[in-house]
């Protein structure tokens, strides 16, 4: 779904809905568009059944979530849970990190700055899971593996690093390299995904990439503003992750309890996806009954050997959270709820797809519990861009084939939305009991791992020969460059008035270099302009930078 959607939709009306002196609630109005989705657009419609065995209500909790299953996730009457993600051990156990603060604390819920992180394990994915020890100070923290093995878990402000998750934990301090770019709200509420030379993309809590060459060296700015919707929103909780086919990121609006789902094709540049991500409503029983906790924040996913997200993790609150206070009848917990991870699917046609393709050839591939063959509503199958099939349109059944256990479908090509800048071409349809199903594939002709070439600021300097102009330039991507050129310019009655342009070499991955540039002085003295970096080959742009700055002083 195009950004410009959301610049006009989601407008907010502000209403009080307790004594409290700052309302936790605004309702944001949903774009007309979304009503039209089809069963398998959203992310939330990925939502399974939550699991438990022990069904109570003889816990804490307002009437709303009760009875839940009090051996999902983890609660108690001791500690108040937040946050957390799990990884699965060589031990076989399941490791949950997750921060948490005495429930009796005089500050209530407004404790959990003085959070401590717990190492807590189960047995199953879905708990429960029992502390075994506290690691340290720290709030919402997120573990993930560094290029060296060694395990990291983030925690605001700081880290903790160990070779073994039953081990001894180090906390450290991560370094940021903003490279003369705002940090948008701080660097909070950050979330890792692992690429694939082990090298990790990070995003904080404004929208902001980032990048390590390890995960635990210095994380470097990429982006000049922030990545998520372009609407009226409190963002928070960001969380990313990589599968097979793209990278992933669920953002929450806090205030309007709606959440966003973007893909990309590299971890930097992103498209929003309609509908909702998540809301008040997802933690469902097999029966139909309802957890209705009132707030649902700090997501965070299990992955499987495909990268593809199987469960979801939740922070979840059952309260405004200035009325939780001590030894009262409220508190928070983390649940678990299983996710569809979609089908694994390829597309079999080499050539480029376009609006003129006739047919396109998708294999979708067996796995345990699923049979292609037998299981799948063919007729209701649709593939195409998302922007298609989310909809309801796209390409239609014409034939289908057995290849082993695998089923291959052929589309009638027409209504495929596929365009040049389509990365993961989507699957929707059903199961022949009615469940949604869905999938994305990568298309054979795209490459997939790419440069990633990002321009500092540029250094004006007065020489003999006139105004110079200095531009450093790195490669941030995993495979080498191509030579690009490099311009300089400032924007002025909406044009940009070009001042200095060069070739920039190419360059290896994570390697950087000065661009010296000869610089048309059309510049005042204690001026400030807005600069903008560009960098292109050929017709194509491969990063911009816009910046104010006064050239010279």
């Amino acid at each position: 779904m195009e950004r410009s959607l959301f610049k006009f939709a989601l407008l907010g009306v502000m209403f009080l809905i307790s004594h409290s002196s700052f309302s936790q609630i605004t309702e944001r109005e949903r774009p007309a568009e979304w009503k039209q989705l089809v069963k398998g657009a959203r992310f939330m419609d990925r939502f399974l059944p939550m699991k438990g065995n022990v069904l109570s209500s003889d816990t804490w909790g307002a009437d709303c979530v009760l009875p839940r299953y009090v051996d999902n996730g983890i609660e108690d009457g001791i500690w108040s849970y937040w946050g957390g993600n799990i990884r699965k051990g060589e031990d076989g156990k399941y490791h949950l990190f997750v921060c948490g603060w005495l429930e009796c604390s005089p500050k209530g819920h407004m404790e959990w700055p003085n959070s401590y992180v717990f190492h807590t394990v189960s047995d199953n994915l879905t708990g429960p899971f029992k502390p075994v020890r506290i690691i340290g100070k720290g709030h919402n923290p997120e573990m993930f593996r560094a290029k060296d093995g060694r395990y990291v878990v983030y925690v605001i402000d700081g880290r903790y690093v160990s070779d073994d998750l039953n081990g001894k934990w180090e906390y450290g301090k991560f370094d940021f390299n903003a490279r003369d770019r705002r940090i948008i709200e701080g660097l909070s509420n950050l979330s890792f995904a692992q690429r694939e030379d082990s090298s990790y993309v990070m995003v904080c809590r404004g929208g902001g990439i980032w990048v390590s060459r390890d995960g635990l060296s210095e994380y470097n700015q990429l982006t000049d503003k922030r990545v998520y919707p372009d609407v009226d929103g409190r963002f928070e909780d960001p969380v990313i992750w990589r599968d097979h086919i793209q990278y992933h990121l669920i953002v929450n609006d806090w205030l309007g309890r709606i959440a966003f789902y973007l893909r990309s094709k590299d971890g930097v540049n992103w498209v929003v996806d309609p509908g909702e991500a998540y809301m008040p409503g997802v933690a469902v029983h097999a029966d139909g009954q309802v957890e209705d906790w009132f707030k649902y924040e700090r997501l965070k996913v299990y992955q499987d050997k495909y990268g593809r997200a199987i469960q979801a993790n939740f922070a979840v609150i059952d309260t405004l959270k200035n009325e939780d206070k001590p030894f009262d009848h409220h508190s928070s917990k983390n649940i678990s709820i299983p996710l569809n991870p979609g089908l694994l699917l390829t597309i079999l046609d080499e050539k480029p797809i376009t609006s003129s393709t006739k047919i396109i050839r998708v294999k979708i591939q067996a796995e345990e519990g699923f049979n292609p063959q037998t299981d799948i509503d063919v007729n209701s199958l649709r593939f195409g861009a998302s922007e298609e099939v989310n909809y309801g349109r796209g390409c239609q059944v014409l034939t289908t084939e057995n290849a082993g256990k695998d089923l291959i479908v052929t589309f009638n090509g027409k209504g495929n939305g596929i365009t040049k800048d389509e990365f993961a071409p989507k699957l929707i349809g059903k199961y022949k009991d009615g469940r949604m199903l869905y999938g994305y594939a990568r298309l054979p002709y795209i490459d997939y791992i790419e440069p990633i070439l990002s321009a500092r600021a540029p250094v004006f300097t007065k020489s003999g020969k006139g105004l110079e102009c200095t531009v450093e330039v790195q490669n941030f991507g995993q495979v080498e460059s191509k030579k690009a050129l490099v311009e300089v310019g400032y924007k002025k009655e909406g044009k940009t008035i070009k001042v200095a342009s060069g070739m920039v070499p190419a360059l290896k991955p994570y390697e950087k270099t000065d661009i010296l540039l000869s610089a048309k002085d059309r510049f005042e003295e204690g001026k400030e302009y807005d600069l903008i970096v560009t960098l292109s080959s050929g017709k194509k742009v491969l990063s911009t930078f816009n910046l104010k700055k006064k050239v010279l002083e």
